[in-house]
């Protein structure tokens, strides 16, 4: 019971700190789905245990409090993913797939700007013209 009310717990937490790393499973939490429900059945036998053997296993009081809020986190967690992330606006300025991206300029390595009009005309360096592959990472400020 304790067991399974801790795995319901940790899947919103390995979410955030670790499943939204990987782009497999921050985009359908799978895995996190998966942990929520181990630990949901974990919880549920647990409870079945305290009331069919109350004997041998005491926590009628706690098993189901703790069934229920571990059912509390894993529909607070659902809601999240499938209902509040959807209602964002969408960012209507990002330049969509396909799209020729805006010219802009940034400074490279040394310091110096460069703009990607200079870059597809073929004034970079190495006179490489033509092509630019633009690749965006998600920082973390």
């Amino acid at each position: 019971m304790w067991s399974g009310f801790l795995l319901v717990l940790a899947a919103p937490i390995t979410y955030g700190t670790v499943f939204v790393r990987f782009p497999s499973t921050r985009d359908l939490p799978w895995a996190t789905f998966l942990i929520l429900g181990v630990g949901l059945s974990l919880a549920a036998v647990g409870v079945g245990r305290a009331y069919g053997e109350p004997q041998v296993y005491r926590g009628k009081m706690a098993g189901p409090i703790l069934m229920g809020l571990g059912a509390a986190v894993a529909a607070f967690f659902c809601y999240q993913f499938f209902v509040f992330t959807r209602q964002l606006p969408p960012s209507n300025g990002a330049p969509r797939v396909g799209q020729a991206a805006p010219d802009f300029t940034l400074p490279d390595q040394e310091g110096s700007p460069v703009t990607l009009s200079s870059l597809l005309a073929g004034g970079g360096q190495g006179d490489r013209g033509g092509a630019v592959l633009l690749i965006f990472y998600r920082g973390y400020w």
